[in-house]
């Protein structure tokens, strides 16, 4: 089997979703060595993640408008089996098979909250991409839910398959965190956002409820915030002006992953209360490093959380407010939720994801090769 992965979405960024194809990349050579491996990157691109694993450089750019046309030409001369495209939109033809892993369908549900440029490519072009693929990774039941739901994909067609955590995440001692803090000028126990900067996040509402939280609690903790510029940036930096927060919110942006841990270790709590998320990675990153987490109670978060963070509502930051104090204030309910973290983040891990990627490949191969045989048609 020659197998195609597209990761050319890690030229331009390091989110979540270049997060999850660098660790598809960087597992799955190992986890199958029988298949040969071709890793497509974007020209340019210096970045190599496996050794031994065949490189295709494309000179198609990730979210190009002809795309779907343009990169899958590219790749029909290279005789690939499968091609994986971890990004939702895989392109018209180029393989044999297609799959594509679906991470949310914020594009369709909430699509106020994407800028119009996303809105219009991930919108335009997923009904077909669902449609036409032949498996079809999501990466937790409630996206599956969506898909289904949505663009009425046969629940068979969907495979969910958990993303991971580096066992990068975990707790660490006061000495081992004190340099990346130091660096940072800051001190243990604030309350911590991890992600980028854009309207999904929620980061206004999170804004209020701090402020509502200082407004009863003059000793609560500094907010630190870590993240990317996204869309509507200015804004969240108005709204802290508005509220008079400035001496009490500190942001910090595009700071190296390999501090991110020590990050996490040093606070008292994280909050991720989106309106919509397919994943979460923070959340599992702070659980992994013993940090009690504030989630709200919509999309995936709950069933990534798995009972083990306080659940809010995203549109109530009184409710949240509340959530932070008890959080500060209640040491017992945080050595509840330390523990119970810290258990259900032993459960996601890349190679679990790695494993059943692979398995899904060598499902829909197996099926390719059984469609292909008229005689094992026939005994079908």
């Amino acid at each position: 089997m020659r197998l195609g992965l597209d990761v050319r979405l890690t030229y331009y960024t390091g989110g979540g979703i270049a997060r999850y194809m660098r660790h598809l990349a960087q597992e799955i050579p190992s986890l199958a060595p029988d298949i040969e491996h071709v890793q497509i990157f974007r020209r340019g691109h210096k970045l190599r993640f496996s050794d031994g694993v065949r490189r295709i450089d494309s000179w198609v750019p990730a979210h190009h408008r002809f795309e779907t046309t343009l990169f899958g030409l590219e790749m029909l001369p290279h005789g690939l089996d499968i091609l994986h495209s971890p990004d939702f939109i895989s392109p018209k033809f180029g393989a044999r098979r297609l799959i594509c892993t679906v991470h949310d369908l914020t594009f369709l549900l909430h699509p106020e909250f994407l800028t119009e440029d996303s809105r219009h490519y991930y919108a335009g072009n997923i009904g077909r991409s669902v449609a036409q693929a032949d498996a079809v990774i999501a990466v937790s039941n409630a996206t599956k839910t969506d898909l289904v739901n949505l663009l009425a994909i046969a629940p068979e067609k969907i495979h969910v398959i958990y993303e991971g955590i580096s066992p990068r995440f975990r707790p660490m001692s006061p000495e081992e965190i004190e340099p990346v803090l130091a660096q940072l000028d800051l001190t243990p126990g604030y309350i911590l956002f991890v992600g980028t900067f854009e309207p999904r996040k929620n980061v206004a509402g999170l804004l209020r409820a701090y402020a509502e939280l200082r407004s009863r609690r003059r000793d609560a903790p500094p907010l630190v915030l870590v993240g990317n510029r996204g869309w509507l940036f200015a804004e969240a930096m108005r709204l802290i002006n508005s509220l008079k927060l400035t001496e009490h919110v500190r942001y910090f942006e595009n700071l190296p992953d390999a501090e991110l841990p020590a990050i996490y270790n040093g606070a008292h709590c994280l909050s991720l209360t989106s309106h919509y998320e397919g994943f979460g990675f923070p959340v599992l990153e702070a659980m992994g490093c013993g940090v009690p987490v504030v989630i709200s109670d919509r999309a995936s978060l709950p069933e990534i959380a798995g009972g083990a963070a306080l659940a809010v509502s995203p549109d109530d930051s009184s409710e949240l407010a509340h959530a932070l104090e008890r959080l500060l204030f209640d040491e017992a309910l945080r050595q509840d939720l330390r523990a119970r973290g810290l258990e259900r983040a032993r459960s996601f891990s890349w190679e679990r994801c790695g494993a059943e990627t692979v398995a899904l490949y060598r499902a829909v191969a197996s099926d390719a090769a059984r469609l292909s045989n008229p005689t094992s048609r026939a005994q079908a």
